[in-house]
């Protein structure tokens, strides 16, 4: 498994149970802090901005869609990292992720390596 950042907050926001609890028994395993929500508006409710923090953000998502997720943090001034995944891969959900700021979009199913490494980026302040 690649080197994350220990003690670092990931807020997974999506609405499969599968998902989050796999995403969640992935990110305790690489030492990470999982922080899951299978709705945006309960995540929106109780996120907090800080450091050392990035949000799995879903984008096809019942009410609040991940682009709607977004741009709410925006507004708020929420400067969190978002990695965005989705099982629709095509050019207007990337570019509808991207417009709104994600640092990374990833296609599920996602590889766990690739996630962590993605995590890992994000959490390290690569541009975007």
């Amino acid at each position: 498994m690649a080197r994350v950042s220990k003690s670092a907050v990931v807020y997974i926001v999506d609405d499969d149970d599968a998902v989050r609890a796999g995403f969640a028994r992935l990110l305790r395993a690489a030492g990470l802090e999982p922080r899951a929500y299978e709705s945006s508006e309960r995540f929106l409710a109780e996120v907090e901005d800080g450091p050392n923090a990035c949000v799995l953000l879903d984008i096809t998502m019942p009410s609040l869609t991940g682009p709607d997720v977004q741009a709410q943090l925006n507004q708020r001034h929420v400067g969190l990292p978002v990695i965005t995944v989705s099982a629709r891969d095509d050019e207007e959900t990337r570019a509808w992720a991207r417009a709104l700021g994600a640092r990374m979009f990833l296609r599920k199913p996602v590889d766990d390596q690739a996630l962590l490494d993605a995590i890992q980026w994000v959490l390290d302040g690569k541009p975007r």
